[in-house]
């Protein structure tokens, strides 16, 4: 079994930026690909990026290439999302996933993620 936990969320103004975490824990965290899906209100949840589970390869969507970056501590079980240069089309619940097969490639598809987090709120004002 995998928990997740996100923070680091928060209101910032357009430009801005921020840094979420994601925590997990089991023993598993090193092997699994993890990803950072978001849901804006209104919205369908939408895939933002993913990692594998060494770190060397990550995968974007095209709405936040070269805005947002995804990296992972995996001494910490830790994942992270920076985001860069936020825009209020980026406001939006922001949560971390985890899949549950382990050492395979990454995926932008939800329903190959098995363990999700809460959620947190990310607000960028105007």
């Amino acid at each position: 079994q995998v928990q997740l936990v996100e923070s680091g969320g928060g209101l910032v103004q357009a430009g801005g930026s921020l840094r979420l975490s994601c925590a997990a824990s089991g023993r598993t965290f090193s092997r699994s690909v993890m990803a950072w899906f978001r849901q804006a209100p209104g919205k369908e949840r939408e895939f933002v990026a993913a990692i594998n589970w060494s770190g060397d390869s990550t995968s974007y969507a095209d709405s936040v290439k070269g805005q947002f970056t995804i990296s992972r501590d995996n001494a910490k079980n830790t994942v992270y999302l920076q985001m860069n240069s936020l825009k209020p089309e980026d406001t939006a619940v922001y949560y971390c996933a985890a899949r549950e097969t382990l050492l395979v490639t990454i995926s932008s598809r939800q329903y190959h993620y098995k363990y999700w987090g809460q959620g947190t709120q990310v607000t960028v004002s105007s």
